[in-house]
């Protein structure tokens, strides 16, 4: 049976050449990066290496880049360092409906151990007013935190236009980047944040590996405590294999990055129009430009959405039906309900995200088994 991979934006398969780069870390190169003596300092000089190929691919400094163990700890740690770090000015936090659950349930936690939170709504393409942000700094507001690009819809956030806003008003801005970064331009200072979060499974790399951006200067304190490992900003010894494959993903996702986008964006847009013309009854959901290329988030009215996951699952075609975090919970996906769509629709939906293995036969093959699908889902439904 053929098989078709179309949840890129829950992780991306590891590239041949990111296995090749990492296996001699995991055998013969095994030093801890934290020794002085002749193993670890070879350990040391590859994480560095990709220390500096992650900082370039985001326009920073090095020494600006910590490790953590991926995406949900960056942002964990993001919110946790700065809001702690900052006490003494306050505690406000600003955040938006729509985030990833490592921002809105972190930033929950610290709401109920004091931290004053505001969490921002959204339009229904899925973006924040900046003019919201604007009203919501007060004098005690610390942080704002947004994702550049949506895991399950792919619209954009408008992050430097909040960033501008951040820095006239002296507060700091994370952006999670988890989502955009190796799809789209993610330069620190284009996007005017002082911290930001990166996930190497997202760009072909290893899983349990991320980084945290802090620009220099930015109060922080580090959420892991123990030894001084990361300049201190992160204890635990490296995983010097992890960082490794990282550095390298990264090394091959830029070289492509804008290529990519060109061709990914034609098979999203030309799945869609295929969607729209076999199948009544679709909704595209967030942002129909401003949105990561490979993104496609469509609702079917009254088909519901986990049926039509696991029928397409069994003509080998995988995808999702938002974030992987959330599969399994029978709560409608928060941001869909956020940008105004009633449960019923919510659960009808299905997220496609390709990859750069993907091609236009693929997208053929998905307009000649779905629309039979939908419609036998449809003659059973009670949601007609």
């Amino acid at each position: 049976m053929r098989t078709i991979y179309l949840d890129h934006n829950a992780t991306t398969p590891i590239r041949p050449q990111v296995v090749e780069a990492m296996l001699p870390y995991l055998g013969p190169v095994y030093g801890n990066a934290s020794s002085i003596h002749a193993f670890g300092r070879e350990a040391r000089v590859a994480v560095e290496e990709a220390r500096q190929t992650v900082a370039g691919g985001i326009g920073a400094d090095p020494a600006e880049v910590f490790f953590t163990s991926g995406g949900t700890e960056a942002d964990n740690a993001a919110l946790a360092g700065v809001v702690r770090a900052c006490s003494e000015r306050g505690g406000h936090l600003i955040t938006s409906a729509v985030e990833h659950h490592a921002v809105l349930h972190t930033a929950r936690f610290l709401a109920g151990r004091g931290c004053r939170l505001t969490v921002l709504p959204v339009d229904a393409f899925g973006q924040v007013d900046p003019d919201d942000c604007r009203r919501a700094i007060a004098a005690d507001t610390v942080l704002i935190s947004l994702m550049h690009a949506n895991n399950e819809i792919g619209t954009l956030q408008p992050v430097a236009e909040v960033g501008a806003i951040a820095r006239e008003r002296g507060v700091l801005l994370h952006v999670d980047a988890v989502q955009s970064f190796g799809k789209i331009d993610a330069q620190v200072d284009a996007l005017g944040c002082d911290l930001l979060s990166l996930s190497a499974h997202k760009v072909y790399g290893p899983k349990g590996v991320g980084a945290l951006y802090v620009r220099r200067g930015t109060p922080f304190a580090p959420l892991l405590h123990g030894g001084s490992h990361e300049a201190g900003r992160r204890a635990g010894t490296e995983n010097v294999p992890g960082i490794v494959g990282f550095g390298k993903a990264t090394e091959l996702a830029l070289r492509e990055r804008d290529s990519q986008a060109v061709r990914l964006s034609a098979l999203t847009e030309t799945l869609w129009s295929g969607l729209c013309a076999r199948i009544d009854r679709v909704r595209r959901n967030g942002h129909p430009a401003q949105r990561t290329p490979n993104t496609l988030n469509v609702s079917f009215y009254a088909a519901e959405g986990e049926s039509l996951i696991l029928s397409l699952d069994l003509e080998g075609v995988a995808v999702s039906s938002g974030s992987a975090c959330t599969s399994g919970t029978e709560e409608p996906s928060h941001v869909l309900m956020e940008i105004g769509l009633e449960p019923r629709l919510a659960q009808s939906s299905v997220r496609f995200s390709f990859g750069r293995d993907n091609t236009m036969e693929d997208v053929d093959y998905i307009l000649e088994i779905l629309p039979p699908i939908v419609q036998r889902l449809r003659d059973v439904s009670v949601l007609v």
